[in-house]
């Protein structure tokens, strides 16, 4: 039998890396940080510190190749060491494979010239530049990148950008924006309308005109105005009309990747209202001994536990240079839901607790409430899903392809 659900040595030894580095190193200086409501220059310095404690570990840039300074994984290892970096504040920036970055590493390395790489990848991956994407518009919908009004006109050996996007999330603080805009407005074919271009922030007409405030506050998603941009020939990634097609190679396993982060997150939401309903007593007995509350914890299991497989499957495509369209939307819309639903229900049995600040779980219910949003809204991702399910059922008389081409 080829199946086998154990991680392989290295994957296993990369997970137990991190999950150490986090909770021997990471999580105490946090807590002692906040125990004593340290000030930013001092948060700023630990965090720096512990950056290159992770490194020196050789806990650094999984997700790229050594030659970059990344310790080489596979997608299944990102997604054992995502899901346990999750559970420390700020754990994937600690080990350099945060978002948008980790998705602009990806992007840069397949699609960059040697000149793009040196200049913006090597830095990206030494964890000395940060970056951003820029696509999300407010005047179309987000989730139909052919329709973006962005547009960027060739004068001489430059480009001119003009136009108006917001959730350029990381935008404040980044070095430069990968920016998509509307440069072939008459190609047939609409895919075909779009390019990349690598912009510096410092760039005379990049303006940040307002962080976007969210149902968390400010969210670190500015609303960025294009006015004349001028940037280089050079500075188009990849080729010209080849904007869609680039996007949709960096969201695919982008979005994979929130999974693989949400999975620690509704991990650690599960242990919370186990946790809770074990010590709480009401009305003659523990929270855990009421059938309702048994119930709750039952359905989050199940959930996990095929988010977990979704993942892993996922992950095992992407690596093995298979069809993972299908799979991926799927991840994404069940991850996110579970994430919702299981942080809800933690909620839900903290009480007035849980809905204070005084526990995580406020805040964790706000960012679930965006991952069904984020990357493909559940409503477009389902039509995805419908959509392959036709075709792999008109093409080959199953929808066998359409639902993982498992052998069952």
């Amino acid at each position: 039998m080829a199946i086998d659900f154990t991680f392989p040595d290295e994957v296993e030894d990369a997970r137990l890396l991190v999950k150490r580095f986090m909770g021997d190193v990471a999580r105490p200086k946090m807590a002692e940080l906040s125990s004593r409501r340290a000030s930013g220059d001092d948060w700023r310095q630990a965090i720096k510190d512990l950056r290159q404690t992770a490194r020196d570990q050789g806990l650094w840039a999984p997700h790229m190749p050594e030659e970059w300074g990344g310790m080489g994984l596979g997608v299944t290892a990102v997604a054992a060491m995502s899901a346990e970096a999750v559970k420390t504040n700020m754990g994937p920036y600690l080990i350099n494979c945060q978002a948008p970055d980790e998705g602009n590493m990806h992007t840069l390395l397949h699609f960059g010239t040697d000149e793009q790489k040196e200049k913006w990848l090597k830095p990206l991956c030494e964890g000395t530049m940060r970056s951003c994407f820029s696509m999300t518009e407010p005047e179309v919908a987000g989730s139909d990148p052919t329709q973006i009004q962005t547009s960027a006109v060739r004068d001489g050996d430059e480009w001119v950008i003009n136009g108006h996007k917001w959730f350029t999330s990381g935008a404040h603080g980044a070095d430069f924006a990968i920016v998509i805009a509307k440069t072939d407005p008459d190609a047939e074919i609409a895919q075909a309308r779009n390019s990349a271009f690598i912009v510096p922030t410092s760039t005379p007409g990049f303006e940040i005109v307002r962080d976007i405030s969210t149902m968390g506050g400010g969210g670190g998603h500015p609303e960025i105005r294009y006015n004349d941009v001028r940037v280089p020939h050079a500075n188009m990634l990849g080729e010209q009309g080849g904007g869609h097609k680039l996007g949709q190679v960096r969201l695919g396993p982008a979005r994979l990747a929130h999974c693989m982060r949400w999975l620690g997150t509704i991990e650690q939401a599960l242990e919370m209202l186990v946790d809770r309903a074990q010590k709480r007593y009401a009305h003659g007995s523990l929270l855990s001994e009421k059938q309702g509350i048994q119930w709750m914890m039952a359905e989050s299991a199940l959930e996990l536990y095929s988010s977990k497989l979704m993942v892993l499957h996922a992950a095992y495509k992407i690596e093995n240079g298979m069809d993972f369209r299908s799979e991926v939307s799927m991840a994404k819309h069940h991850v996110a839901n579970t994430l919702w639903k299981t942080v809800d229900r933690a909620l839900q049995v903290h009480g007035a607790l849980g809905y204070s600040n005084d526990s995580p779980l406020a805040q964790m219910l706000i960012q679930a409430r965006w991952s069904r949003i984020a990357d493909g809204s559940d409503e477009v991702h389902l039509m995805r899903i419908a959509e392959m399910v036709m075709r792999s059922y008109n093409e080959t008389g199953s929808v066998n392809h359409a639902v993982g081409d498992l052998p069952l």
